[in-house]
């Protein structure tokens, strides 16, 4: 009879299950290993397809578009990831306190990240513009000539970083608040006591005990900006002179610009292959840089 009865709640469960896995297969695993038997050929979308092997990825480790654009990745991460994370910790700080109105500042830092990126890109296009744009004229208030933005090599991808770490403030806010809220507060009262000053508290508590959350945010983050994408595309579609490539950009340019959907597909498993990397080491070292009760 037990058996019959785990029989029947499986029988169950795979039903239930039945529709999503279906749709996960058609739409996902499907599509993914399709892209990667195209990724040893050679298609343009209308022609036979024809078997390259190897050839795609030598070529794409020998394609200097692609070294750039990974470099302008890992630019971008290099400055959106800590400027995120400082400024989202400063704010989750902030509303973990006990003040008026707070509820209403957590909703509003929220909303960019429901906003759709095309919105987003569009409007921060136009606050970056040199000639028209509210951040050069309130830094022509202070004396301040700003730079050319979107239209300048130099500056661009600041422009990309500035944009991305304003939509996403409030995502990583958010992470940051429910870590804080499950520190004990008998720690802070603990140390308040022993005359532990405001610095001491974070250095010693705060910091510590959201090392996990910590964790988190640095790797969701990672993943998201490797794959970075649609603000670059509206806001600068790559330029000026390539100065804001990245590698999606490369895997779209190459699939519906140039219809290379093999090299195409090439290029997403390289950049597949750095993720799955970065993270393995991620995981590696959790152990040793966070804060353990053991």
């Amino acid at each position: 009879m037990v058996g019959f009865k785990k029989w029947d709640k499986a029988k169950t469960l795979a039903v239930f299950l039945l529709p999503s896995l279906i749709g996960m297969t058609v739409f996902v695993i499907l599509p993914i290993l399709a892209s990667l038997g195209l990724s040893f050929t050679k298609w343009d979308l209308i022609g036979d397809i024809e078997w390259v092997g190897l050839s795609n990825y030598v070529k794409v480790l020998k394609d200097k578009n692609i070294h750039a654009a990974l470099w302008h990745t890992l630019q971008f991460i290099t400055g959106y990831l800590p400027t995120v994370m400082i400024i989202s910790l400063g704010l989750a700080m902030l509303l973990n306190q006990k003040l008026r109105g707070v509820v209403f500042f957590r909703a509003l830092y929220f909303i960019p990240v429901i906003t759709s990126w095309v919105a987003v890109s569009m409007i921060w296009k136009w606050l970056l513009n040199p000639e028209f744009g509210i951040i050069n004229y309130l830094l022509s208030l202070v004396g301040i000539q700003g730079p050319g933005w979107l239209f300048d090599a130099d500056w661009a991808m600041i422009g990309i970083i500035l944009t991305s770490v304003w939509k996403d403030i409030g995502f990583v806010t958010v992470i940051y608040l429910a870590g804080l809220q499950e520190i004990p507060d008998h720690l802070y009262e603990a140390a308040q006591i022993d005359g532990v000053n405001a610095w001491q508290k974070f250095r010693h508590i705060t910091w510590p005990m959201l090392s996990s959350t910590t964790f988190f945010v640095v790797t969701i983050s990672l993943i998201n900006s490797f794959q970075v994408f649609d603000q670059v595309w509206v806001m600068t579609e790559g330029g000026p002179a390539g100065a804001t490539s990245v590698m999606i950009e490369q895997v779209y340019r190459n699939a519906f610009g140039y219809y290379k959907m093999g090299y195409a597909s090439a290029i997403s498993w390289v950049l597949f292959i750095c993720i799955f990397v970065f993270t393995f080491l991620q995981n590696r070292f959790q152990n040793k840089w966070g804060y353990s009760d053991e």
